[in-house]
């Protein structure tokens, strides 16, 4: 028997945004490294660390699905999410289910101990970070060291990412079209079951407002520097 599907408003234009910009900044910080465009790469980086600045704050005082607070659950609630997945198969959720909750948090860890290595890393020929010069050579070595290694695991993080999107399209949660219009159609025993007609979102203004503030202070001491040297 069909069930009846709900068009409801899931994610807002800032989470949105966040998501794609952060797939191309990833995709241009990993070729600009591979081909030595280390300038660039700094500039990408300033442009993720403005990103994920704005991320963070939107986390606490965002929209009801993107809060941490939202898709954040403890361990037991997870493992009753998979338990219930084994036996019943996957079922749309509205927002982050708890094992994407987890791979969100993941994901942005991640990122944050990518960006503050990458202020003390250098390539040892022309590039450096700002705050090189704050600690020894051989700290300096370890931390580019972790950078580079915890690009990797960033990639494989995202490619895992990837596939479970993919198996979630296959089993028929549409979430890769909810990231493009900020919809889904979820059943309606879901949405009674969540009172996902009762979600609020945050004003644009809002959001707005974090990106002129956190922009402004990256742009200004961390930005313009290296554009200036281009």
């Amino acid at each position: 028997m069909e069930q009846n599907l709900v068009k409801v408003k899931v994610w807002d234009i800032p989470t949105r945004i966040f998501h794609w910009a952060l797939l191309c900044l990833l995709g241009g910080l990993w070729w600009t490294a591979d081909a030595g465009e280390m300038e660039w790469h700094q500039i990408l980086a300033y442009g993720l660390m403005v990103l994920i600045g704005v991320r963070l704050i939107w986390g606490v005082i965002g929209s009801e699905t993107s809060r941490f607070s939202h898709f954040i659950h403890s361990p037991k609630k997870v493992i009753a999410y998979l338990v219930k997945t084994r036996r019943e198969g996957i079922s749309a959720s509205i927002g982050h289910n708890p094992i994407g909750g987890y791979m969100v948090i993941t994901l942005i860890s991640l990122i944050c101990i990518q960006l503050i290595t990458g202020l003390f890393a250098t390539d040892e020929i022309f590039t450096e970070g700002p705050l090189y010069s704050l600690v020894s050579s051989d700290t300096a070595s370890q931390l580019t060291w972790l950078h580079k290694k915890n690009f990797d695991l960033i990639l494989i993080l995202a490619a895992i990412h990837v596939v479970a999107v993919l198996v979630h399209m296959v089993k028929g949660d549409r979430i890769l079209g909810a990231m493009f219009s900020g919809y889904k159609k979820l059943p309606a025993s879901t949405l009674e079951a969540d009172k996902a007609t009762q979600l609020s979102f945050a004003s644009l203004i809002k959001a707005l407002v974090l990106v002129v503030v956190i922009g402004g202070l990256v742009v200004n001491y961390l930005m313009l520097p290296v554009i200036n040297m281009l």
